[in-house]
Parts: structure tokens; sequence; C-alpha cells
């Protein structure tokens, strides 16, 4: 149970990072700000709109008598408009890193030039970095999607549906909000998607204590465009705490456990 406090407390030190360097704090705005004018209005879009797609989908229900009717649509426009908020909290990250990358990726060789130690380098042209992080999180997506899914079924499950699946909702949404918040680090350190889940894995309490606090910050409007250069900064010092060992290890009696993909 360290690790969840852990892994918190890296999410504390990176927004006080992002505030004791404002120059770097306005640098990280910039593409969170893009970004959520985006996402408001696919969202309010979604919120006129889920009724008429509630009602599309369930031609079947039309001649319904009151009250099941009126239950089975609202219940049904709650969990799509709660859906595409999952998915947006989820999407959001990974669209403002894809959008930011240049301006995450200087920030975060800040950061590891401020704490000290080698400040790694990709040594890839920015389009081939854009590439990389754009597949990679395509990938992400669609595990975020599977898991999105069978979260939404589950949702039907009395009980369990109004319990259960939230919280795992939230530990689905955290566990990736870390890993595309680290991707940051971490590519730079030559690591590719499949080795940054296994290390993520390795640690999923401190991965938790980290994203889960920031997934539930997210759900508060304009709160994530403000969090995400200390979200950056903070993800950095996690993957520094994540690798440690393998640095530390001497380079000549060790093979490198990673290679950035050249595919």
């Amino acid at each position: 149970m360290r690790d969840l406090g852990a892994g918190f407390g890296y999410l504390i030190k990176g927004q006080r990072w992002a505030g004791r360097h404002g120059r770097w704090f306005g640098f990280g705005l910039l593409p969170g700000l893009v970004t959520l004018v985006l996402y408001a209005g696919a969202l309010v879009g979604l919120g006129y709109g889920a009724d008429d797609l509630v009602d599309w989908a369930t031609p079947f229900a039309d001649d319904w008598s009151s009250p099941w009717l009126g239950l089975l649509r609202n219940t049904l426009t709650v969990l799509v408009f709660g859906l595409g908020l999952f998915l947006a909290v989820i999407t959001f990250t990974a669209v403002t890193l894809l959008v930011g990358q240049p301006f995450y990726e200087s920030l975060s060789e800040q950061v590891d030039r401020t704490e000290g130690g080698d400040v790694p380098e990709s040594g890839l042209p920015l389009w081939r970095e854009l590439w990389i992080s754009a597949r990679d999180s395509v990938r992400v997506l669609v595990r975020v999607g599977l898991y999105s899914v069978l979260l939404f079924a589950l949702g039907f499950v009395p009980v369990l549906g109004q319990t259960v699946v939230p919280v795992l909702g939230f530990c689905v949404t955290g566990y990736f909000l870390a890993e595309e918040l680290t991707a940051v680090a971490l590519q730079r350190r030559g690591m590719v998607l499949r080795d940054r889940l296994a290390l993520l894995r390795g640690r999923r309490l401190l991965t938790l204590g980290f994203g889960v606090p920031l997934g539930l910050a997210f759900l508060v409007p304009f709160v994530a465009v403000f969090l995400m250069p200390g979200a950056v900064a903070g993800a950095t010092l996690l993957a520094r705490d994540l690798v440690a060992p393998a640095d530390d290890e001497d380079e000549d009696d060790a093979p490198t456990p990673y290679t950035l993909d050249k595919d």
C-alpha cells in the first residue's frame, strides 16, 4: 500500500515543479488549451445528441408503456454520456500529448536536467517521434476500448454495475493515463510500448496512485489543462524511479534491457 501514497506523491511533486518553473508551466498549457476546445465541443454535441442516439438504437421499445420506456432510455442516455466522458478522459491525454509532443518532450527533458544525472534523448527526428507516439496511442486506445465495452456491459448488472464497475473504470482510467504520461520520459529512454506496460504492471499500485487521482481531477472542467504541465513533470519523476534500478546497473556487466522501436 506504500506505493499508492508514493504514486500520489509524484503527482504532487510534479505540480510543485511546474509551480516553481512558471515559464515551463505556461509553455505546457498551450497544447491542453487547444485540445480542450475540441473536446468541449464534442462533449456538448454528445450531450445534445445522446437522447436521439438512444432513441434510434432502441426502436424495439417504442411501444413500451410508462415507466419502462423512460427508465430504459434514460438509463442508456446516462450510460452513453458516461462512456463518452470516460473515453474523453482517457483520450484527452493521448491527443494532448500528440499535439504537444515537442512541448512536453522539452518539459520532460528540463525536469531530468533539474533533477540531475543524465538527460536521455531519443535521437530521432520529430516526425519519427510523432509517428511512434501516434501509433502507440492507437494501441493503448484499442486496449481502453476493449475495457470500456466490457465495463459498459457490466454496468447493467444490478448492484455490481453501480458499485464495483465505476471503481474499476477509474482504475483503468488511471492506469492508462499514467502510461500515456510516462511514455514521454520512457520513450526518450528507448522503451517500446510493450516494455513500458510491463514496467508499469510491475509497480501497479505506484501507477494507480499516480493515475487514479489525476483521472478524477480530469473530470473537473478545465482542470486537466492546468494540471497537464505538472502531470508530465510528475510522470517524468515517476519514470526516473521506475527505471532507476536499470540505470544503476553496470553497463559492462548487463545488457541494455530496452531498445527503441525502429519499425
